[in-house]
């Protein structure tokens, strides 16, 4: 399988009367816009606000996050399975709307799993989306919607939002171009026969009704699979809505992993990347287990030796991370482990819900708990009062000079999994 990114460098966004791409500068129509978002019966109205790096804003409440693209050959969409039809994606051109993001919000929150970025000032240095240029997608639902109707339309209005300004790219010479090839395993194995085999787990949340999608299938749904590295690259999973903001892997998280980008640049030089194991994390111990068991058979099945296992969320989800290491383990394969710790505002307490011996080799990705004070900003895009209502806010941390005390659990994605920021945790 071969894959091509053409990377389109966006360093502005304005609305126009034509939604296009002048000198790395993104126009939108923003009426046309409005317009295709409408057409979910759902929606009653929206708003699309802009916030560039730098600038004196605060996004709050954010509900998800998605990169625009647009596939310029090959068979398939993007987010294949729930906009259009179903074929596999991961080969072929896609271009892609480098340094832009789509964010989804409302006027309240729907749940207290959304978070909040800053685009300057001291919280700005905790996320890697106050360096992009963001367009950000509020809105309103029809009167008595259900809220996970809610939910869903607004996540598909992000999904929807990102095709439709990636078809600005369709025939936009890109400022660089990068190629993954993913040969079959068995070819990789004879190719490079005395080069570590490894193994990605890539373990998505799977415990409410908007999760985690592979081709649109809802990931409760499945047994763990093994996938090409660019098909997940390329638009295969669609992030769900349910874990805190910290260690949520939004869609942009997983059509940049950069454990699977790392790890393609890396194959045939110093290790034989195998494939991802896609898995879930459930709410039950029986689905816990019997999900660990098929992971460990796969990667056996594939001849693995070394495996790189990454959590999504914390608390229940740290005992199917424990349970994969220990049964990876256990196979002779070795393991290394990236997860987030929830070890209390003084940083003391125990930081993993669960443990096995076999986790020998953990990388933390920082502290859940960790206490911020975040100054006011000139402009807020959503509603400042749900900060008190989030997970990492709490009642009295909005002050009146609208300055905000929280944990960096309300921050998106600043603990992701997946290793997108700075942030850990020094043993001492």
């Amino acid at each position: 399988m071969k894959l091509e990114f053409g990377k389109i460098k966006i360093e502005n966004i304005e609305f126009s009367e034509n939604t296009s791409i002048k000198n790395r500068t993104l126009f939108i129509n923003n009426e046309e816009l409005c317009k295709c978002l409408k057409e979910d019966k759902n929606i009653s109205e929206v708003e699309v606000k802009l916030a560039r790096p730098g600038e004196s804003v605060r996004i709050i409440p954010i509900i998800h996050i998605v990169e625009p693209r647009v596939k310029i050959s090959g068979e398939s969409n993007i987010f294949s399975g729930i906009l259009g039809g179903v074929n596999t994606v991961g080969e072929g051109i896609t271009n892609v709307l480098d340094g832009c993001a789509v964010m989804t919000s409302a006027k309240d929150i729907i749940h207290s799993t959304e978070g909040l970025v800053d685009m300057s000032g001291p919280g700005a240095k905790y996320s890697i989306f106050s360096k992009l240029n963001n367009v950000v997608i509020l809105v309103n639902p029809i009167n008595k919607l259900d809220k996970y109707q809610y939910e869903k339309s607004v996540r598909n209005a992000g999904l929807k939002t990102a095709e439709y300004l990636g078809k600005a790219a369709t025939k936009i010479e890109p400022d660089e171009r990068e190629v993954f090839e993913y040969d079959s395993i068995i070819n990789a194995v004879h190719k490079y026969p005395d080069l570590p085999r490894v193994v990605y787990v890539n373990m998505l949340i799977s415990q409410r009704q908007i999760d985690n999608t592979i081709y649109g299938v809802d990931t409760k749904e499945i047994l763990p699979t093994i996938i090409s590295p660019t098909e997940v690259i390329d638009g295969a999973i669609v992030g769900g809505l349910t874990t805190v903001p910290c260690h949520r892997n939004t869609t942009y998280h997983q059509l940049n992993n950069p454990i699977i980008l790392e790890l393609l640049r890396r194959h045939g030089s110093d290790l034989c990347f195998l494939g991802v194991i896609l898995t879930n994390e459930l709410l039950t111990l029986a689905g816990k287990e019997r999900a660990s068991l098929h992971v460990s058979q796969i990667a056996k099945m594939i001849g693995a030796q070394g495996a790189i296992i990454t959590e999504e969320g914390a608390g229940g989800p740290d005992t199917d991370l424990m349970l994969n290491c220990k049964n990876l383990e256990k196979s002779g394969i070795k393991t290394v482990l990236i997860k987030d710790e929830i070890c209390g505002q003084d940083g003391a307490s125990q930081g993993f819900a669960d443990f096995t011996k076999e986790a020998d080799a953990i990388i933390s990705t920082g502290n859940l708990n960790e206490l911020l004070n975040l100054p006011p900003m000139d402009h807020v895009i959503g509603s400042l009062e749900a900060v008190e209502k989030l997970a990492g806010g709490s009642h009295g941390c909005l002050h009146e000079d609208g300055s905000i005390t929280v944990e960096t659990a309300i921050i998106m994605g600043c603990l992701s999994e997946l290793g997108f920021e700075r942030i850990t945790t020094l043993l001492k």
